[in-house]
Formats: structure tokens, C-alpha cells, sequence
């Protein structure tokens, strides 16, 4: 029995399947004119509503926030180097002074 692969459909009719059903509010009526699974359709609705504000967002805004991880990352960096240091200190301050007595 050979095996069953997967029918992969182009972005671009996702996408008018998904406008279709988004008009029409009517998803069965959209899967059935297209041959497509409903559940198929339901799907990629779903992802499509969960990450359509992403459209509006500007390069502005996606620079903005991978700074700010730049940022945060380096901050403990450093706050991590500055307890290095603190330790480095002390010890050497400790061994000075054992050494001079």
C-alpha cells in the first residue's frame, strides 16, 4: 500500500480561503466550494486571527524589543562581572592581609 503524503496548498489561497470565510462567516460553505477539510480551514483561521496584528507592526517596533533583550542581556552581564570583581577584591584583600601579619 503506498503511503499517503500530505496535500500542501500556497499561502496565498490559505489566505483567500480564510478572507472568503472571514467575509461570508461561513466556513463549511467556504471548505465545501474548495474542497477543503473544514477543520483544515477552521485552523488556519485561527492562526491567521491570532497573528494578524503582526501586519501592523513596524520594523520600528521588532527593533525596539529585540534592544531591549540586547539590553536586558548585557545588564546581567555586567551585574555578574561586578560580583566577579567584588569576590576578586576580597580575596586578594584577604590574602594581603594575612600575608603582612
Amino acid at each position: 500500500m503506498p503511503k499517503r503524503t500530505r496535500k500542501q496548498y500556497a499561502p496565498e489561497f490559505k489566505f483567500k480561503l480564510v478572507e472568503e470565510s472571514l467575509k461570508k462567516d461561513n466556513m463549511t460553505e467556504v471548505a465545501r466550494k474548495y474542497g477543503v477539510n473544514f477543520t483544515l480551514v477552521s485552523k488556519w483561521k485561527s492562526y491567521f486571527m491570532e497573528h494578524a496584528q503582526q501586519v501592523f507592526e513596524t520594523n520600528n517596533d521588532k527593533e525596539k524589543e529585540e534592544l531591549k533583550k540586547i539590553i536586558a542581556k548585557l545588564e546581567r552581564l555586567i551585574g555578574k562581572k561586578e560580583i566577579e570583581l567584588n569576590l576578586l577584591k576580597n580575596f586578594s584583600d584577604f590574602y594581603e592581609s594575612r600575608n603582612t601579619t
